[in-house]
């Protein structure tokens, strides 16, 4: 089964002239939130220190954190292509660099038969060129378009298989494809690269070693309402502040999987489409299905867990709320 490329970059640039030669790492941050994006001190430098050293960066952390958001928002703030390669078991070359395209390849020898105009020799040589290949991900990005390098974003390498990472490892390091019938195609200019990883499983020192590495952590309570009110606009300051605090609050509980800030947004979001100003217990229980994707979580959550979560999530200020942080719930 293929599995096709994803590319965007539609958001609007912005109007700072932001670029590859950044100049310092605040830069970097002002540019990620005009696209509302909130970044760290660290992840900002780390951002900038990838790009003047033209070196991948390695983005690791929980899911729903945000690594995948960095890459887009770089490629809307550089006004350049964002080009997605999404790892999974089984990943090889063909659905990561190239492929010829074997329909056409035979179709057109065919119809060549059928005009009696087939030379072996002729059409092996035109059978094999880029008018019959088809480009995946990693060979996209070598090529340069007309507002120079993409972003390309290598997402939950985790997933994929170790094979893969040596041969991403090899590629990461000349940037560039040898395809046997065309020769070695060869970046002008290096993608910006964006690699992901959840930790599923530990990805090998050597790749790590190519890249500049950032962990991204769950945010804190300031950080994350900063999130939420860019976010969702929609949301009432109240509101806002409220759904940070019952997140905050249900991280610190013993769960499968806790809930990140994607979930974060997309119940702030529900909350807002169901026309809530504040929060409530029952509301709460009727919703947890958009913060919490296990059964047993929500199970051992739902009824007077979430009444008692919910008093103490709002009866804390902001500043409690961030120094309760890690504290196990009962």
């Amino acid at each position: 089964m293929t599995h096709p490329p994803v590319a965007s970059g539609s958001s609007p640039p912005i109007a700072s002239g932001f670029s590859r030669n950044v100049e310092s790492a605040d830069e970097v941050e002002r540019a990620l939130g005009e696209h509302q994006y909130v970044a760290d001190r660290g992840l900002a430098l780390s951002i900038f220190l990838a790009l003047r050293l033209t070196r991948p960066l390695f983005l690791e952390g929980e899911a729903g954190v945000g690594k995948t958001e960095v890459a887009k928002v770089l490629a809307a703030a550089l006004d350049t292509e964002l080009i997605r390669l999404q790892c999974y078991e089984g990943l090889d070359v063909s659905h990561a660099v190239y492929e010829w395209n074997y329909p056409r390849q035979i179709l057109e020898i065919r119809m060549l038969e059928a005009a009696h105009a087939m030379d072996r020799e002729k059409a092996a040589r035109e059978l094999f060129t880029e008018a019959f290949l088809i480009k995946r991900p990693l060979l996209r990005a070598l090529e340069r378009n007309g507002k120079g390098p993409p972003v390309l974003l290598i997402d939950e390498i985790d997933r994929a298989d170790e094979e893969f990472e040596g041969y991403l490892l090899e590629l990461l390091s000349d940037f560039q494809v040898t395809i046997p019938e065309l020769g070695t195609i060869r970046a002008a200019e290096p993608p910006i690269v964006i690699i992901t990883s959840n930790r599923t499983r530990e990805v090998h020192d050597a790749l790590k070693r190519r890249c500049l590495y950032a962990w991204i952590e769950y945010p804190d309570f300031a950080k994350e309402k900063r999130i939420v009110s860019a976010k969702v606009p929609g949301a009432s300051a109240r509101l806002a502040e409220q759904v940070t605090a019952f997140v905050q609050e249900l991280r610190t509980a013993e769960l499968y999987k806790a809930a990140g800030v994607s979930e974060t947004l997309d119940w702030a979001a529900a909350l807002v489409a169901l026309n809530r100003d504040e929060l409530d217990a029952a509301t709460v229980n009727e919703t947890l299905g958009i913060l919490l994707k296990n059964q047993e979580d929500i199970e051992s959550v739902r009824g007077v867990r979430v009444g008692t979560m919910l008093a103490r999530a709002l009866g804390r200020g902001p500043a409690s709320a961030q120094a309760s942080a890690g504290r196990p719930d009962p």
